[in-house]
């Protein structure tokens, strides 16, 4: 069960036709300066052996998406040390904003997205990774994901 995003929180549909932007399922380069990789946040449901994942869109430094993009078809890749990265993308469902949340990107086998691993502070999100919610609260995100109007937890 999850959510995800089809973009980074940068990307504009206008980006679509220029030569420097790329937009696939797996990463994003907008303007040949910025580099994106789709990731899994993935939170543990209590009280159960689901997960929560929200997809998510994490920018890289030019030298880690380089290295990435090198193995992204070689098995074993996940033997490669994490990635630091900065979450490129807003999650409705939090009281403060997810944008530049400092993440370590953990490279999975291939065919496996990778996993997305937020630095360990007070930020909402962070503790939920670190905690696990409730089946109240997946509700809770499934209500702020299908009505972003409405009122955040």
């Amino acid at each position: 069960m999850g959510c995800s995003s089809p973009a980074p929180a940068v990307w504009d549909p206008a980006f679509a036709d220029a030569e420097d932007c790329v937009l696939s399922s797996e990463q994003c380069v907008v303007k040949g300066e910025h580099y994106f990789v789709k990731g899994l946040i993935e939170i543990p449901v209590l009280g159960s052996d689901a997960v929560f994942s929200w997809g998510v869109w994490v920018s890289l430094s030019p030298a880690h998406f380089a290295r990435a993009a090198e193995l992204w078809e070689t098995p074993g890749r996940e033997t490669e040390p994490p990635y630091f990265g900065w979450l490129s993308t807003e999650l409705p469902a939090y009281p403060r904003s997810t944008l530049d949340l400092k993440t370590n990107v953990h490279t999975r086998p291939v065919g496996e997205r990778p996993f997305v691993e937020l630095e360990p502070t007070a930020h909402p999100l962070a503790v939920e990774q670190r905690t696990g919610i409730t089946l109240d609260r997946v509700r809770s995100i499934a209500e702020s994901v299908l009505h972003p109007g409405a009122p955040r937890d």
